[in-house]
C-alpha cells in the first residue's frame, strides 16, 4: 500500500525540505515540535502539527513514545528522521516498524552495523573497502595498543567506537604518550557516548574529506551518485562542501563509485546513505559510513537532477530504484555554504529575533531555510538556520555565482557566518581547490 501521511520526526530546513518533497508527491505530512518551535515553518504548512514536549531535545525531538504517540493519533503510516536526532538510531527505527509504521530510512540491522565505528571498519573491510591501517577491532589492553601503533608506524589516532563530532579523538605522536592519550580517548568518549570503546588508526598528515553518496533498494541493487568534498571542517564540522571535488578524476570517480555501489548491493543495504573516506595522494581511505541522509545532500541533487529525499520515500514504499548506473550523469558544479547564527569569527551561538530576511535569488541559486522576518531562533538546537545552495556549469562559474548570492542575502538580528563565507571565497587556495581537512582551522588561526 502505498505511503499517504508522513510523519517527519525532525525539525528546522530538513523537516521543510522532507515536507516539500512529500507534498510534492501528495502525501500529507505531520510536523511534530517542542513547545520552542510552535512558530516554526514546517509546522505552520503541514497538514497536522503535534506538540510533543518542551524544548529540551531529550524531551521533544528524541522522545521516542512521543514520537509514535504523535504518529497514531494523527493516522501517519511512515517516520522520516532527517539528520540529527533519532535518524541514526537502530533501536527507535525497530519501534517505528514494530508498530507496523514504514520507516523511511535503511533497515535496523544496518543503522546498528555502520554506527559502531569498530564493527563497521570490519564490515567495510569484508565488502572491499579500502581502510585506514590500524586495529581490526577494539583495543584495551595498552601492549596491544603499543604492538599496533609500532607496527602501523607513528602518528597514529585513537578513537572512540561510538559517537563522532571530534570527542574521544586524540592524536599520539610518541610511544611514551599512548597510555595516558588512550586513557583521555576513553573517559571523554564514556562521558560524550556512554561507550569508553576506543581503536586505534594511522594518522593521515593532509588528507581531503571526500564521500559518496549511494542509494540501495534494499533487494540486492545499489547505484551511487558520485562524491561530494566536504574538506572544509572546524573541529571536524563540516563548513562547506561542493560536488564534484576539485582533485578527484572521473576514472578515481567511476572507480570508487563502483567499489561503494557494489558493497552497497551485496549488503542489500536500502535508502540513502554516505560512505565517507578520507583521500591523500590519490589513495582513498574508509573512515565511516552515515546511514541518513546528510546536510549536504543538495549539491549532489544539483549535479544529477535527483531528488534524494523523493528517491527516500519510493524506496521505503517498496519500488525499485528509480535510476540504473548508467542512466546517472554528472553535469557542472554545486557548492553548499551552511549559514549559522553564530559570531562568523569567535563561533559563539546567536540565537534570537529575525529582524528583516531576505533569501537569496536567480538563476541555479537554493535557499533552503525555516527563516522568516519575525521567526525568533531558539538557544536550544544546532546553530544552522539555512544552506545557501549555487549550481554552476563549470566550478569558477559556481563560485561568482555564490559570491553574488552571498551579497543579497540578508539576515537581520542574529550574527551569522556569512562574512566567514564571503572571506573564504577570496582565497587563493580556495579558488584554486587546494584545500585539506586543516587547512580552513590553520587559515582561522591566522585571522
Amino acid at each position: 500500500m502505498a505511503i499517504k501521511r508522513i510523519l517527519i520526526a525532525n525539525r528546522g530546513e530538513i523537516a521543510l525540505r522532507i515536507l516539500r518533497a512529500a507534498h510534492e508527491m501528495g502525501i500529507e505530512t505531520v510536523a511534530v515540535h517542542s513547545t520552542a518551535d510552535a512558530d516554526a515553518m514546517h509546522v505552520r504548512l503541514a497538514t497536522n502539527a503535534v506538540c510533543i514536549g518542551p524544548p529540551a531535545a531529550k524531551d521533544s525531538y528524541l522522545n521516542i513514545a512521543a514520537i509514535i504517540s504523535a504518529a497514531e493519533i494523527t493516522g501517519a503510516d511512515a517516520i522520516h528522521p532527517g539528520y540529527g536526532f533519532l535518524s541514526e538510531n537502530a533501536r527507535f527505527a525497530e519501534i517505528v516498524e514494530a508498530h507496523g509504521i514504514t520507516w523511511i530510512g535503511p533497515k535496523p540491522e544496518h543503522i546498528r552495523t555502520m554506527g559502531d565505528k569498530v564493527t563497521a571498519k570490519k564490515t567495510a573491510g569484508e565488502l572491499g573497502l579500502p581502510l585506514v591501517p590500524g586495529s581490526t577491532g577494539a583495543v584495551s589492553d595498552f601492549d596491544e595498543a603499543r604492538a599496533i601503533a609500532a607496527e602501523i608506524g607513528y602518528p597514529v589516532i585513537i578513537k572512540a567506537a561510538s559517537g563522532g563530532g571530534g570527542r574521544g579523538m586524540k592524536v599520539c605522536e610518541r610511544p611514551e604518550d599512548l597510555e595516558t592519550l588512550m586513557q583521555q580517548a576513553g573517559s571523554e568518549a564514556k562521558a560524550a557516548f556512554g561507550d569508553a570503546t576506543v581503536y586505534i588508526e594511522k594518522y593521515l598528515g593532509n588528507p581531503r574529506h571526500i564521500e559518496f553518496q549511494i542509494f540501495g533498494d534494499g533487494k540486492g541493487e545499489a547505484i551511487h551518485l558520485g562524491e561530494r568534498d566536504c574538506s572544509l571542517q572546524r573541529r571536524h564540522q563540516k563548513v562547506l562542501e561542493e560536488a564534484p571535488s576539485p582533485v578527484i578524476t572521473p576514472e578515481e570517480r567511476a572507480r570508487m563509485g563502483g567499489i561503494v555501489a557494489r558493497a552497497m548491493a551485496d549488503m542489500s543495504y536500502r535508502g540513502a546513505g554516505t560512505i565517507e573516506f578520507l583521500w591523500e595522494k590519490g589513495e582513498f581511505y574508509f573512515i565511516e559510513m552515515n546511514t541518513r541522509l546528510q546536510v549536504e545532500h543538495p549539491v549532489t541533487e544539483a549535479i544529477t537532477g535527483m531528488d534524494l529525499v523523493r528517491e527516500q520515500i519510493r524506496i521505503a514504499d517498496g519500488r525499485p530504484l528509480s535510476v540504473k548506473q548508467e542512466d546517472i550523469e554528472f553535469r557542472g558544479h554545486a557548492i553548499e555554504c551552511r549559514i549559522n547564527a553564530e559570531d562568523p569569527w569567535t563561533f559563539a551561538p546567536s540565537p534570537g529575533l529575525v529582524e528583516n530576511y531576505h533569501a537569496s535569488g536567480g538563476l541555479h541559486v537554493r535557499v533552503d531555510s525555516g527563516l522568516y522576518a519575525g521567526y525568533r531562533i531558539p538557544p536550544y538546537y544546532d546553530s544552522m538556520i539555512a544552506k545557501l545552495i549555487v549550481y554552476g556549469r563549470t566550478r569558477e562559474g559556481c563560485i561568482m555565482r555564490l559570491k553574488r548570492a552571498l551579497e543579497e542575502m540578508v539576515i537581520e538580528g542574529p550574527k551569522t557566518s556569512i562574512p566567514l563565507h564571503q572571506a573564504l571565497l577570496q582565497e587563493p587556495d580556495f579558488r584554486s581547490g587546494d584545500y585539506t581537512i586543516k587547512w580552513l582551522e590553520e587559515w582561522l588561526a591566522k585571522k
